[in-house]
């Protein structure tokens, strides 16, 4: 039985996804690629559905760090465990198209411009491990 999402869980939602697509595009940093990385990204998101679609499309953007890797991954990789428990909770039939959502838009940030970077490779895989199922 699917439950509501609060406001903070929608936004921990928001913030691993929107997040884990910043992660990947930081991890190998270009003023070209941005644009086509953001088009990338955002073409993936879009196809969010249900409980999922709800979190990603309402509330206010997340804040991310903007500062270093390290930071960002320290606010992201967390945020991406506690989405997989918040879905596992409250939405367990989401819990797949939200891990599958978030690691299609990041490998289509890696490829938007120039093929996947070893950074990038290493940022997916950082993701790909949080969105794991908890131990």
């Amino acid at each position: 039985m699917e439950q509501r999402l609060t406001d903070e869980e929608r936004l921990t939602l928001k913030t691993g996804a929107f997040g884990a697509v910043f992660l990947v595009s930081n991890a190998d940093p270009g003023v070209l690629g941005v644009l086509r990385e953001s088009l990338a990204a955002s073409g993936a998101l879009a196809d969010a559905s249900g409980t999922v679609k709800e979190a990603l499309t309402s509330g206010p953007l997340p804040r991310l760090p903007r500062d270093s890797q390290l930071e960002i991954e320290s606010v992201v990789l967390p945020a991406l465990r506690q989405s997989v428990r918040i879905l596992q909770e409250k939405s367990p039939q989401d819990v797949e198209a939200y891990r599958s959502l978030v690691l299609t838009a990041a490998d289509r940030v890696a490829r938007a411009h120039d093929g996947v970077a070893p950074a990038e490779a290493v940022a997916i895989d950082q993701i790909r491990g949080a969105l794991a199922e908890p131990a």
